[in-house]
């Protein structure tokens, strides 16, 4: 097998005269003699320059954009201007042919939408080179993150048959047969037949399982694929997406902010110290998306200095009630400009509510804590009732420019009659939580934890303006191609 060397090595090198061989897909062949040559080691392409001469015309023709091809040569200094290095070929082989009256990526500028149309072929573009290689440093970085603090790493079930935040949008899983399905004496069916012997579910969260490990490990993290069967087409929402949720023992609402707040920057700083050219590529690239949009739609940070500005911020901290106090005074909320106006205590709040805090009001990423339990899931921990009787947990919500919710996390209610009080007036059953609620009877202690949408992450450190384009093949409604 011969010896290839990765272009992204071969740009650095300074080794001239040596015999280098490289392969790639080509990605033009300019005059029947330059060949841009890329291997997906970088963004990148090397120059093969070729003696058109000294090839026959068969192998000239084959030489077309999309083919992939072996190339032998020196490696020169170049003569051209915008490269440092190029290859003179004396051989060329084609390892593979490629249509070009049939291959869509030609030569030009793409679409987005037109390229998750054709994702499969995507990744060879530049802009998606390198989307996924920060996607693949983000995610060594939690799990760099995770290991320095000595974190066990745990692999929740992807099949399950709890439904971890209640609300029900879940893919069920099942091997009846549709066309024959067995029902009980009520005409309900008959999950007694099924695989497992009971009605299961895709997961919507690890963190329950989560919970159960804390419960002896002290401090685990679960980063998996989850699955929500919501339907929206929104450009943050996903059917199947990653998620990181750590869970800690003898973790305080403070101490869980504080992981949160640690863990974001260190991600975001491992990325900006090892995706140097990818970054910069996104950086131009979201500049010149911003100069077609109005100016008042327009970026006030490039995405390097929204990048830094994260890093050198300390992450504002305030209440749900403060924050109302704050939307509800507003100049868009007194001017009617907020799509679903705050107008008392106890509102959901919606993405331009979050986005405003951030973006407007205290220019920084923001921890909101302690929301109304009414909105929030019945395993966070109720705080004595406030002044006038309302009843918050102590939950989290991190806020970041461009994205609004980044994480959402709790210190989790470990006690065991205030669980079991939530769960009924939630109607939860417990008896199919027995296992969880045992965590809470055998040496229960405080603990907390929360969850971060990886793709979520992935689209504020990239820039790119729609989920489905950070993730390999995006899964939403009425699509689950390739």
């Amino acid at each position: 097998m011969i010896k290839r060397q990765q272009i992204k090595d071969l740009l650095k090198s300074t080794a001239f005269d040596t015999e280098v061989t490289v392969m790639g897909w080509v990605r033009t062949f300019r005059n029947n003699q330059f060949i841009a040559l890329n291997d997906g080691s970088c963004m990148s392409n090397i120059q093969v320059v070729i003696d058109f001469n000294n090839l026959p015309d068969e192998l000239l023709k084959r030489i077309t954009t999309g083919a992939a091809i072996s190339a032998t040569g020196k490696l020169i200094e170049s003569l051209g201007k915008g490269q440092s290095v190029e290859i003179k070929a004396t051989t060329v082989e084609i390892l593979g042919d490629s249509d070009p009256e049939k291959f869509p990526l030609q030569p030009k500028k793409h679409s987005l939408e037109f390229l998750r149309e054709i994702a499969h072929l995507r990744f060879r573009t530049n802009t998606f080179n390198a989307v996924f290689k920060v996607r693949h440093a983000l995610a060594f970085a939690i799990h760099q993150f995770y290991n320095e603090r000595g974190f066990v790493y745990m692999h929740t079930p992807v099949i399950t048959a709890s439904d971890a935040e209640g609300a029900g949008e879940m893919f069920k899983v099942t091997t009846l047969d549709f066309d024959n399905t067995p029902r009980t004496e009520d005409g309900k069916v008959d999950f007694s037949q099924d695989f497992f012997a009971r009605a299961t579910n895709l997961t919507v969260s690890g963190q329950l399982e989560g919970e159960l490990a804390a419960m002896a490990f002290g401090q685990i993290y679960t980063f998996g694929p989850t699955f929500r069967a919501e339907n929206s087409n929104t450009t943050r929402h996903l059917a199947e997406f990653w998620m990181i949720e750590p869970e800690v023992a003898f973790a305080d609402l403070e101490d869980n902010m504080q992981l949160a707040e640690d863990m974001m920057k260190y991600v975001i700083k491992y990325a900006l110290d090892n995706c140097k050219d990818e970054l910069e590529f996104l950086n131009t690239r979201l500049a010149e998306e911003d100069k077609q949009k109005p100016q008042n739609e327009r970026s006030e940070f490039s995405l390097l200095e929204k990048l830094d500005f994260c890093l050198a911020n300390e992450f504002e901290r305030l209440t749900y009630t403060e924050a109302i106090k704050i939307l509800k005074s507003s100049k868009p909320n007194q001017k009617k400009q907020f799509k679903y106006l705050i107008d008392e205590w106890g509102a959901d709040l919606q993405s331009e509510h979050e986005r405003y805090l951030v973006e407007k009001h205290f220019k920084k990423p923001v921890i909101l804590t302690d929301y109304p339990a009414d909105i929030k899931s019945f395993y966070m921990r109720q705080n004595e009732p406030d002044a006038e009787g309302r009843q918050t947990v102590a939950a989290m919500d991190i806020l970041f420019p461009g994205i609004g919710e980044m994480i959402g996390g709790s210190q989790r209610e470990e006690r065991l009659d205030r669980l079991t009080k939530r769960m009924e007036d939630l109607n939860i059953p417990q008896e199919e939580l027995w296992w969880y609620l045992d965590t809470r009877r055998f040496g229960s202690a405080p603990h907390s934890g929360f969850g971060l949408g990886f793709e979520r992450l992935v689209l504020f450190v990239t820039g790119m303006t729609n989920i489905r384009d950070v993730i390999a093949f995006p899964r939403f409604p009425k699509n689950a191609e390739f």
